[in-house]
């Protein structure tokens, strides 16, 4: 009889224990939850912004690096007078690029090589303009008289160099299928900013392989995509039955879109009169060849692309009507982001319970 007590409290004891760990655990597994929804709603809304978010100027006004104020664009007498070239970093069909600097600042300086060309300089202007956002290199000035444009710089250049930037010791930890998702997230936005502009719908003609794509963009310090050369943007209205043609000379390849080739065989030599214009799905079908070199070859990465199986299959439809929109592939890769985040986080919960 003496003994009972005893073994009630033996039978007491490992229950209550449990009981209180279980509730903690819950406790722990909601506030995570909370905390990735919070997360996850902060970065779904940054994305979703168009163009125009609170940290811009008022048009025709820049600020950059910690200057708080916005100041107006440069005109062609300030450019001449505090604008200094150091030296020559690259130079295209259309213009050539000079690392320049601006009262202490590096800047870049973009003038005009041929003059055959001034149209598609000039039109880059127009766009440049008309498109500044959170998606587009910052424009600091310009001066059509002598065919000069002045934008911010970034130093870590063109997505082309991508994978030796994230070799250097100092971004090896920004080598990681998150930061590599994100970036891919970004360059699809830009797409869609581009297809759902202020100005219509934008087609990125100058995308006839992956390294003239890649040279398009830039990677910015704290590893954002934007779009930096705007020369070859023409407007698709399907209201009033305008398409495109990315310009006049026969493309080539599986990079480029089904309908942009020759559709009559090699039999028939190509004429650009006879060639049909097509519209913005062109950009659709090379997102997916655009995103792989993105993800690279890193832990995750192809299971990152098991995710992106189906979308990117879409996008290699041969009939354009069946591709998806830009805004359904960004949707997607929001959803995979989501998604993976989630699942990354959760083993650890799994192992606590």
């Amino acid at each position: 009889m003496e003994k009972k007590p005893h073994f009630v409290r033996r039978e007491f004891l490992p229950r209550e224990v449990p009981s209180i760990s279980l509730a903690l655990l819950l406790a722990a597994v909601l506030l995570l939850n909370a905390l990735l929804y919070l997360y996850l709603n902060k970065f779904s809304s940054s994305l979703g912004r168009v163009g125009t978010d609170s940290g811009l100027c008022p048009f025709g006004h820049f600020k950059f690096g910690a200057v708080k104020n916005c100041s107006p664009w440069l005109s062609c007498e300030a450019i001449n007078r505090e604008v200094r070239k150091l030296k020559c970093v690259g130079e295209g069909a259309v213009k050539k690029v000079f690392l320049s600097e601006w009262k202490e600042k590096k800047v870049v300086l973009s003038q005009l090589t041929n003059s055959e060309l001034k149209e598609d300089f000039l039109h880059g202007l127009k766009m440049l303009k008309a498109l500044q956002s959170k998606h587009v290199v910052r424009l600091l000035g310009y001066c059509e008289q002598q065919f000069t444009i002045l934008t911010e710089y970034h130093p870590l250049g063109s997505l082309r160099g991508l994978n030796e930037t994230l070799h250097i010791p100092k971004y090896k930890g920004m080598n990681t299928w998150h930061r590599r998702l994100m970036l891919a997230i970004d360059y699809v936005s830009v797409i869609w900013y581009l297809h759902s502009s202020p100005l219509g719908t934008l087609v990125m003609c100058d995308s006839n392989d992956l390294d003239k794509v890649l040279s398009q963009y830039l990677l910015t310090s704290d590893f954002h995509v934007l779009v930096n050369d705007l020369d070859a943007l023409p407007l698709v209205n399907r209201s009033a039955g305008k398409l495109v043609k990315c310009g006049h000379r026969e493309l080539r390849g599986e990079f480029v879109a089904p309908e942009q080739r020759w559709p009559y065989g090699e039999d028939v030599p190509f004429e650009d009169d006879l060639m049909p214009p097509y519209d913005e799905k062109t950009d659709i079908w090379k997102i997916p060849d655009v995103s792989n070199f993105l993800l690279g070859h890193v832990e995750g990465s192809d299971i990152v692309r098991l995710h992106l199986f189906d979308i990117h299959a879409a996008c290699k439809k041969k009939d354009p009507a069946e591709r998806p929109s830009a805004q359904e592939v960004l949707d997607t890769y929001r959803k995979v982001l989501t998604l993976l985040i989630r699942e990354a986080a959760m083993p650890g919960t799994r192992e606590m319970l």
